[in-house]
């Protein structure tokens, strides 16, 4: 499942976003500050993210720097060619003027979506990196081979570092590409992921938070 980032102050606006987003199966984070932003992109990775400019606290301008990588497509009220133009030339993917048509926003998010997946991205975590391009995870430059299912498991840790994922919420989120995991089996795929990690190091990658889940610990 796809997740998007809407970073709007506005209550209404953001409501009726994730509502439209929840009905075509996205995930949906939300962000009301610059701030509160920051907060939001330092313990998860959003697929792609929705962005106003006139925010409280730092503005969406401030932000669009700390979102490199991330499709970003800015929504905002003002017009003007040139803030347009500055923003794509800043790292903006798009940019929607308020009010915009929703149909058109559904269709500028699948574009940048497949645009992100064709083009792929390199998610690192210590000395840790893996390119979602070519499938490749490597441990301090060396190349560690996965299963499709340990790769989808170490992928979503990576992307939510710092945080503790719960075995529901692993079997939810990589049942799109490895629909034959199973509940019983996701320990068996996690503990396998550890051994190959370990083999390159000597450090043991992903911690196992009794009774919850895991999480990485790249440190």
């Amino acid at each position: 499942m796809k997740r998007i980032a809407i970073i709007d102050d506005d209550v209404p606006i953001g409501d009726m976003l994730q509502e439209l987003l929840g009905r075509e199966g996205y995930e949906v984070l939300r962000a009301y500050s610059g701030t509160e932003a920051l907060y939001l992109l330092a313990g998860t990775r959003p697929d792609l993210v929705l962005l106003d400019l006139m925010l409280p606290g730092l503005s969406g301008g401030e932000v669009l720097p700390h979102l490199a990588g991330i499709p970003v497509i800015v929504l905002s009220a003002k017009v003007d060619v040139q803030d347009k133009v500055n923003l794509l030339l800043s790292g903006a993917a798009d940019y929607m003027t308020k009010p915009f048509d929703t149909k058109e926003l559904l269709a500028r998010i699948t574009v940048q979506l497949r645009k992100a997946e064709e083009r792929g991205t390199c998610l690192t975590a210590g000395d840790l990196t893996l390119d979602t391009g070519s499938y490749q995870v490597s441990v301090q430059g060396e190349t560690v081979r996965l299963t499709r299912t340990e790769y989808a498991v170490l992928k979503l840790l990576i992307q939510n570092r710092e945080q503790v994922l719960a075995k529901s919420v692993l079997l939810d989120r990589i049942s799109r590409d490895t629909p034959d995991c199973t509940e019983s089996s996701l320990k068996m795929h996690v503990s396998n992921l550890r051994r190959k990690l370990r083999a390159v190091s000597g450090k043991d990658y992903i911690e196992a938070v009794w009774g919850i889940g895991f999480r990485l610990n790249a440190g």
